[in-house]
């Protein structure tokens, strides 16, 4: 699914989700939990969730983080009724087919953007793919004969939302440098798939490896900054 949503100051979900997490730290990407708390999502371990339920008693788990060979645990949340949905950590056979309380499932261990897909899938009415951040980036713009520069306002590996002088038409393909940190530019194709005015929405409709993974790079570094 593309990220067709990068409002300029939107970097979290509209409210903190109750996440517990019932795995041991190595089953998960090097701070991906960190990352993931950052943009909304933290994990709570059992033991903290119980903490939290004895001062709130109407808390309830809104989604399990389960490796799936610590399944079992999840059974003490149907006193709350049939369970809160699960995400599970798995090996490289996945998840069993038949139990309903999946929702989805991740290799161990669980890279960012694996989770957060499925995270936005369970909690998000319009769900994005990747994680996008606010920005001031200076952008160098050029469509047929004409260029121009303009400042993107929120970015992800999908995307990004641009200010723009030059008035971009929805459908019409754009060349991009986007200007990085540290004077890192990247090149990329774009085309313009939304409009909210007086902003415009690009989605990448070509990019290489490496582009990519500077892209990633950039929007971690900034959640973590």
């Amino acid at each position: 699914m593309s990220d067709s949503s990068h409002g300029p100051l939107a970097r979290a979900p509209r409210r903190t989700r109750t996440i517990v997490y019932h795995a041991s730290q190595d089953a998960l990407g090097s701070k991906t939990d960190v990352i993931l708390s950052r943009l909304g999502y933290p994990m709570l371990l059992p033991a903290a969730f119980e903490s939290r339920r004895d001062e709130h008693p109407d808390l309830q788990a809104e989604l399990l983080v389960v490796d799936e060979r610590r399944i079992e645990e999840v059974e003490a949340y149907r006193r709350d009724g049939p369970g809160p949905p699960v995400v599970l950590l798995t090996g490289k056979r996945g998840a069993r087919a038949g139990d309903p309380r999946i929702v989805g499932a991740v290799k161990r261990p669980a890279g960012l953007h694996d989770l957060y897909r499925l995270m936005q899938q369970v909690f998000e009415d319009v769900p994005r793919s990747t994680p996008r951040v606010a920005t001031q980036l200076r952008a160098l713009c050029a469509s047929g004969k004409t260029s121009w520069e303009g400042r993107v306002l929120s970015l992800s590996e999908n995307g990004c939302l641009i200010r723009s002088p030059e008035a971009i038409l929805l459908g019409q393909k754009v060349q991009l440098e986007l200007v990085l940190r540290r004077s890192e530019s990247i090149a990329l194709e774009a085309e313009a798939t939304y409009q909210l005015l007086p902003d415009t929405g690009l989605v990448w409709s070509a990019i290489d490896a490496g582009s990519r993974e500077a892209l990633g790079r950039f929007v971690t570094q900034t959640i973590l900054t």
